[in-house]
This record gives structure tokens, sequence and C-alpha cells, in this order.
């Protein structure tokens, strides 16, 4: 299959991550290795506090490990460097989390337009919006918008700046199943029409079936990793 002779995108070397909560170590990663390539679509799969969103967190920049070396395209990232954390979280990573963060007085173009104004080369809004299948619904606020709406409005904009990886933490976990397969439409529409390396979290194992990969976790660590096949269409699931 292609993606397995792409390109590393995106790679964690030996990540460990522990959380002091008092006088209580908590080991959220225990030593993973993982890699991204490029054009993939990986499923991490598995419980709550199985380690997954921690590791999304790393690999995107948003949280250093406590050892351990992520590299993007070969390159270190300094994890030390909160510029150079922000600088790469801002030209090469979009984020979709279960919550859409959308900015309530603003439209759904607004809220793009937001991440479009900070990028080197960003997507004009009506494209990315018209991309996520919300070309007529640019001027809607987000209080007329439904949660799946509101869910692709996120998407938009996470995509507008062009990342280079996408990263979805529970996209579709605050959505019912036919609100979930559009949003799972988008994201799948975006990985094969622009090639963006996307990992999607999530707890349910159907949706496991859009991926190219699946990694399960379970206590810190990675215990299984699949290869589909096939990759099935979010409109033949069914949860």
């Amino acid at each position: 299959m292609e993606n397995e002779k792409s390109a590393i995108a995106l790679e964690g070397r030996k990540l460990t991550k522990t959380y002091r909560m008092g006088t209580v170590e908590v080991l959220a990663l225990r030593g993973v290795d993982v890699n991204l390539r490029e054009g993939e679509l990986v499923v991490l799969l598995g419980p709550s506090g199985s380690g997954k969103s921690t590791l999304l967190n790393i690999l995107g920049g948003l949280d250093p490990p406590t050892s351990g070396d992520v590299l993007f395209r070969d390159q270190r990232l300094a994890m030390e460097s909160e510029r150079a954390l922000n600088l790469y979280r801002r030209n090469h990573v979009g984020f979709v989390f279960q919550f859409y963060n959308l900015i309530p007085s603003l439209t759904a173009c607004e809220n793009v337009s937001l991440v479009t104004e900070i990028t080197r080369n960003p997507m004009p809004p009506l494209e990315a919006l018209s991309i996520v299948g919300l070309g007529e619904r640019l001027d809607h606020f987000p209080a007329q918008l439904s949660g799946g709406e509101q869910q692709r409005v996120a998407i938009a904009r996470a995509i507008a700046k062009r990342p280079d990886v996408l990263l979805c933490d529970e996209p579709t976990g605050a959505l019912d199943s036919k609100t979930g397969i559009l949003v799972l439409d988008a994201i799948l529409k975006i990985n094969r029409e622009l090639g963006t390396t996307t990992a999607l979290i999530t707890h349910n194992a159907v949706i496991a079936d859009i991926a190219n990969r699946v990694l399960y976790f379970a206590d810190g660590r990675i215990v299984e990793t699949r290869r589909n096949a096939v990759q099935r269409a979010p409109g033949e699931l069914a949860w």
C-alpha cells in the first residue's frame, strides 16, 4: 500500500509523560514509539486514560514529554523552546477537539478567518468551509448551526492554514452517529484531497474502519497495531 512507502511526517521516540498530582506520580505514557506517514490516516483507539490524548498533545507541540523526542520531517522539535513550538503549531499542525471552541459572536466565516490572518499561506475561508460542506452557511453564527455543523466549522478553521498534520481528539465524541458520519466524511475528504497526514483519537472501535492504520492503546503504551486492508467509507459505519 502506498502509505507504507511514504516518508515519515511525524515521529515520536521513546516518549514518556509523568504527571505529578501532589505526592502521586501518574505515568501517562510509558516509552512510546510512534510514526505517522505522509498522507496517512491513523486512528488511535483505546479506553479513557490509556494515553491517547497525552500522545497527541505531545506530537502537536502542546505539551512537552517528560523524556523522548518528537521529529517532524526528520527534524527534532525543540520542546524546551516555546517560540519553536509556537512556530511549529502555527505553520504545520491543525487541531480539532471534541468541543468546538468557536467564538459565539463571530460568524462561521469570521471564526475561520481568525486562523488565516496569522498564517503564511492560508486558504480562503470560503474554500475551507466549502470543503467541509458549509459554503452556504458562512454568515451563520454558531448558535444558528447544529453541533455537527459547528464541528465542521472547527475543522475548516483547522485546515484553513493548510497544515501538514491534522490532529483530531474525539471529534465525534459529542455527536450522534448520523452527525458524526458527516464530520468523519469531512476529515476523510481532507486527508484524501489535500494529502493531510491525519491522526484521530476515538474510543469508538467502529470508527477504526476508516483508517489506513489503527493503533491500540492500553496503560500508556501502544499494545497493538493493525493495518486495514480496506478503508471503509464513514457512511458504511453504524454505532
